[in-house]
């Protein structure tokens, strides 16, 4: 590597492209190498180059004469930076393709909350158990039901499963059960 004059007024268009020029000639194979062996491709560096360059074109014009020693070093030091950043942000996100293969499902899974739910239906009463299965399992409009289970209305029968609700409430309120033990 060669060193650059720190002469170079990076405001003046001509030397600016003279300095340009020989940072890439000089410093931008360093940053290709760093970054192909750290997993990235040659878009990759010539993109990490290309932003170091705006970074230490900004810091000299705007910070009023930025002292560097040596130019290619310090352009190559902003690369690094950049590409372990850029590197780390890229790990730290995973597809959501990726996640869902990790992802393993029991083979009870579905049916425990099923079961939990049946177990809880069942401590509500065989009679309880019939009428809700009969309103939302089975669909039925509340003049079957009526007739079928022997009330004496329709508003009876709505009234009943009502409270088979909310016996199935206080039932899972005293097992400490929440939603998420059926869902």
């Amino acid at each position: 590597m060669t060193e650059i004059q720190s002469s170079f007024d990076i405001r003046i268009p001509a030397e600016r492209a003279l300095l340009f020029a020989q940072l890439y000639e000089d410093s931008f194979p360093h940053v290709a190498r760093f970054v192909a062996n750290r997993g990235g491709t040659f878009d990759d560096a010539k993109d990490i180059f290309q932003d170091a360059l705006v970074i230490l074109y900004e810091k000299s014009s705007f910070e009023n004469a930025l002292v560097v020693e040596s130019p290619e070093r310090y352009l190559i030091g902003i690369a690094k930076h950049l590409w372990i950043r850029k590197f780390n942000d890229d790990h730290k996100r995973i597809g959501l393709d990726e996640m869902e293969k990790t992802i393993s499902i029991p083979e009870d899974y579905y049916e425990s909350g099923e079961s939990r739910l049946t177990s809880l239906l069942e401590l509500t009463g065989r009679k309880c158990l019939q009428l809700l299965r009969a309103f939302y399992y089975d669909s039925l409009p509340l003049e079957q039901i009526k007739t079928s289970f022997g009330f004496s209305s329709a508003h009876s029968a709505s009234a009943q499963k009502f409270k088979c609700i909310e016996k199935m409430r206080n039932i899972a309120q005293e097992k400490s059960m929440g939603y998420e033990d059926f869902a």
